[in-house]
C-alpha cells in the first residue's frame, strides 16, 4: 500500500444561500480550500423562501445554510415580534419552504438558519437544526461555515454536540448559535475514507 496516498473523503454537499455577495464570495473560496462539495448562491433575503425549492429539487444537498444580513430594529425591546427584525421573517420562511421540500422528496436535510440579531427561538421552530443569534448578537461570518464543514465531515452515525464546536466558534456555544440536541441521529450524511 501507497503511504503517500491521499486519503480520499465523501462529504455531505452543502447548498448555502446568502444575502450578501462578498459573503458569498467568501463562502465559496473557504468551501474550495476546505474541498468541500458547495454550491453558493448570492441571493437577497427577502427572494430566499421562493427560489430554495427549486434550488433544492436541482442540487439535492445534504446541508442547507441560509444567512445574509439580520438584526432587531428596536434593540432591546420585543425579542418575540417577528416584525421588530429585519429579515428573519425571510429566513423563516426559507426554512419552512425548506421541510417541505424535505417531506415532499423524502431526502433529509441539516438546516442552518440566521444571521447577526435573528429570532432564534422562531427559526427552530420553522424546523431548523442550527440557528442564530440565541443572545441577539453579532455572529461571526465563518461560524455557520465552521458548524457545516463538522456535519459535512462526520459520519452520519456519529453525534456532533456543541461542545465539539465550541473551540471553533468565535464566541463559543452560548452566544452564537444553538441546535436541536437530535438532529444528526436523523441525518444521511455519509463520509467514509477511501
Amino acid at each position: 500500500m501507497n503511504k503517500n496516498r491521499k486519503k480520499n473523503y465523501i462529504t455531505g454537499k452543502i447548498l448555502h444561500l446568502d444575502g450578501d455577495r462578498r459573503y458569498s464570495e467568501k463562502s465559496f473560496r473557504y468551501y474550495q480550500k476546505m474541498g468541500l462539495t458547495a454550491i453558493v448562491k448570492n441571493i437577497p433575503e427577502y427572494k430566499q423562501p421562493k427560489l430554495v425549492y427549486n434550488l433544492l429539487s436541482y442540487y439535492k444537498p445534504d446541508i442547507l445554510i441560509v444567512t445574509g444580513h439580520d438584526g432587531m430594529i428596536r434593540k432591546g425591546k420585543g425579542f418575540n415580534d417577528l416584525y421588530n427584525y429585519k429579515n428573519s421573517k425571510y429566513f423563516i420562511e426559507t426554512v419552512k419552504e425548506a421541510r417541505r421540500y424535505e417531506r415532499d422528496s423524502g431526502k433529509e436535510l441539516v438546516i442552518f438558519a440566521g444571521a447577526c440579531q435573528s429570532f432564534y427561538e422562531a427559526l427552530m421552530m420553522a424546523g431548523a437544526n442550527f440557528a442564530s443569534s440565541p443572545a441577539r448578537i453579532m455572529i461571526d461570518f465563518f461560524d455557520p461555515l465552521m458548524i457545516a464543514k463538522k456535519v459535512a465531515t462526520t459520519d452520519y452515525m456519529e453525534y456532533i454536540t456543541m461542545s465539539d464546536l465550541e473551540g471553533e466558534l468565535r464566541d463559543g456555544k452560548k452566544r452564537n448559535w444553538r441546535h436541536r440536541s437530535y438532529w444528526k441521529t436523523t441525518c444521511n450524511i455519509y463520509v467514509t475514507k477511501m
